[in-house]
């Protein structure tokens, strides 16, 4: 493939027909995409390249395309891969194509605004990922009423000096909480060192109300556990000793890494959605760019249908023994 040709994009290997090549216009789906320095490398350690990493999204664009498509993505670029200097970007890049849907936002308080990019198929996956945006920040919450999330987090992020264990510990009893709440549940390692428990949920709730269920469900996890140097709700970081159940997430304008997601890491590490069996022993390191293709192939995509089982919390408030949320 020339770098003017447009076409689909080459077999396995990163981009090897266009070795060199510092832009490349490619047809992916219904839109040409312009992709440039895809044999920059990217993740050093690995040997792996920009356009190993656009190649991957593509790839697992069917997986991926359900968490992220038609939320905000606010934009964490590595121009120049892990190595390299970041920033974070909101506003949506000019120039940009014309077929790339955005969001305006406005920021209450200060009144400012800015347009989101909203990735909507496998074309603006690599769109995005060419920025060198590496992993996929997604609000909570889809375009349609950005006040109101879709989804309640809970986030299991050991600090320093808290094993791996207690992360999978914890998480079993979140899975416990849950259940007794007749929640549905979906765990993922984060792709970096901790764990996300994610619930669907109908977008009838504002941000702070989500919160405040999230927040109860986590003191009940920590008075299950019972063991402060396992897991705590404290909020002030000087003070913690175990994990935090972080409820905080659940925030207008927060966001995490989706699942599939590759992470900054040296190791291309990705957040890999799991079987609740696997929680007990999954180590994360093991799902990165270069296997997570064989590990959807071999287990499928273990999040297939998450989106269709959005439960209302409204009805869950008093068994947490909170006040019911306004109608």
């Amino acid at each position: 493939m020339r770098p003017s040709t447009v076409g689909r994009l080459p077999p396995e290997r990163g981009f090897d027909s266009v070795a060199g090549a510092r832009l490349v216009r490619v047809r992916i789906g219904r839109h040409e995409v312009q992709l440039t320095n895809l044999d920059k490398v990217f993740f050093p350690e690995r040997g792996l390249t920009k356009g190993d990493l656009i190649r991957y999204y593509v790839d697992v664009a069917e997986c991926v395309l359900p968490h992220v498509r038609r939320r905000p993505m606010q934009m964490l670029r590595y121009p120049d891969g892990v190595d390299g200097f970041f920033f974070y970007q909101k506003r949506v890049p000019n120039p940009h194509p014309d077929w790339l849907e955005t969001v305006h936002i406005v920021f209450p308080g200060s009144g400012r605004t800015a347009d989101f990019p909203v990735v909507t198929d496998a074309a603006s996956l690599a769109w995005i990922a060419n920025l060198g945006c590496i992993d996929l920040h997604t609000w909570h919450c889809r375009v349609d009423d950005v006040e109101r999330p879709d989804y309640m987090l809970i986030d299991l992020d050991p600090s320093e000096g808290n094993p791996w264990d207690h992360v999978r510990t914890i998480a079993l009893v979140v899975r416990e909480v849950l259940d007794g709440l007749d929640l549905p549940s979906f765990p993922k390692t984060s792709g970096a060192t901790g764990l996300h428990i994610q619930v669907p949920i109908r977008p009838e709730l504002r941000f702070t109300e989500v919160r405040r269920f999230a927040k109860a469900l986590a003191q009940e996890v920590e008075r299950r556990i019972g063991d402060q140097d396992v897991a705590t709700t404290t909020w002030k970081v000087a003070d913690r000793r175990g994990v935090f159940v972080d409820y905080g997430q659940n925030s207008r304008d927060r966001t995490i890494a989706s699942a599939y997601s590759i992470r900054p890491t040296k190791d291309a590490r990705a957040s890999a959605p799991l079987r609740w069996q696997e929680v007990a022993k999954v180590e994360p390191e093991a799902f990165t760019l270069e296997t997570m293709r064989a590990r959807i192939k071999k287990v499928g995509d273990l999040n297939a249908g998450m989106w269709r089982r959005k439960i209302s919390l409204a009805p869950r408030f008093e068994q947490l023994g909170l006040e019911a949320p306004e109608p």
